[in-house]
């Protein structure tokens, strides 16, 4: 602001300017109001009270985190969603390295294959767990019949504890379109003059994987590992859809039970309590991820 005698204040173009910003942003401003940061300062109170969605809440303290502690079906949340996360990374990580390097061979249809991988991370959660629940029925499934084929006799996948589990890891590699295309950019810009200096070092194959591709190619993988152990962390649809948290509580992971514990038992401060722990559990994760990944992750100009 400025003044200028007697005409009164008169604002300034960078006040200007500011000012015309945020009348830009203040939709989306309003909605992350609205819609995020208030219902997420709301269970943040919610989770020190007793509250049950139809009656007055009622503080209680630290009552709901002293329970977790003694609460059987936390652990169990807690310890397959651990399992699942990590698996999930894992099998992810080596399917999309696979696929990324196949995809950037130059070999023919590269394109369409490309456009193909992507392709099942545009489908709804929802007609993508119908359909792998059909694929992996034990009784009509396509996967039991093509073992049938082969002469062997395939397990209930989702009916059974000892591969329920499972099969919901081998869904997730399913969608990894978008991690795949993050880290074909990132070959296609590994310098070819390293290759070349591989080559006339007699590296080939492997080696050559190992000293050259893998090493700058190391940021985008951390990338996508961050990225798939948060989403992993907070899986939600395939468990409830395909399983519901079971069969014996197999595939009960932590935010399918921070769902039962708001709607279907009614405690909805338990369940706040619960989901603000799998928040903080989740950024101590992710910052120890980047803390490691600054050790052993390849920087350029480092």
């Amino acid at each position: 602001w400025s003044g200028c005698g007697a005409g009164g204040w008169r604002m300034s173009p960078g006040a200007r300017d500011v000012l015309r910003g945020v009348a830009w942003i203040s939709p989306w401003l309003v909605g992350f109001a609205v819609f995020t940061l208030g219902p997420a300062v709301l269970s943040a109170v919610l989770s020190f009270c007793d509250y049950g969605l139809l009656d007055s809440a009622v503080w209680v303290g630290l009552d709901n985190y002293r329970e977790l502690w003694g609460d059987p079906m936390f652990r169990v949340a807690l310890r397959n969603t651990l399992v699942y996360a990590s698996a999930s990374a894992v099998l992810g990580a080596a399917v999309t390295l696979g696929v990324a390097l196949l995809l950037e061979r130059g070999l023919k249809g590269a394109a369409l294959v490309r456009a193909i991988v992507f392709l099942p991370t545009l489908v709804p959660v929802v007609s993508a767990c119908v359909c792998w629940m059909w694929l992996l029925n034990g009784r009509f499934g396509l996967v039991n019949q093509v073992l049938g084929w082969a002469g062997v006799e395939g397990p209930n996948w989702l009916g059974d504890a000892r591969w329920a589990m499972g099969s919901l890891v081998v869904m997730s590699a399913w969608t990894i379109g978008g991690p795949v295309l993050v880290l074909g950019a990132a070959i296609r810009n590994v310098p070819r003059a390293l290759y070349e200096a591989a080559d006339l070092d007699g590296a080939t194959g492997l080696r050559r994987f190992g000293a050259v591709t893998l090493p700058m190619v190391s940021p985008a993988v951390l990338f996508n590992g961050v990225m798939s152990v948060i989403w992993s962390l907070q899986v939600f649809g395939p468990p409830f859809i395909m399983t519901k948290g079971g069969p014996e509580n197999a595939t009960q992971v932590y935010a399918v039970y921070v769902y039962q514990n708001a709607f279907v038992y009614g405690r909805m401060g338990y369940a706040c309590a619960l989901a603000w722990v799998h928040v903080l559990a989740t950024l101590v994760l992710t910052l120890g991820l980047l803390w490691v990944g600054r050790r052993v992750v390849y920087a350029r100009g480092a």
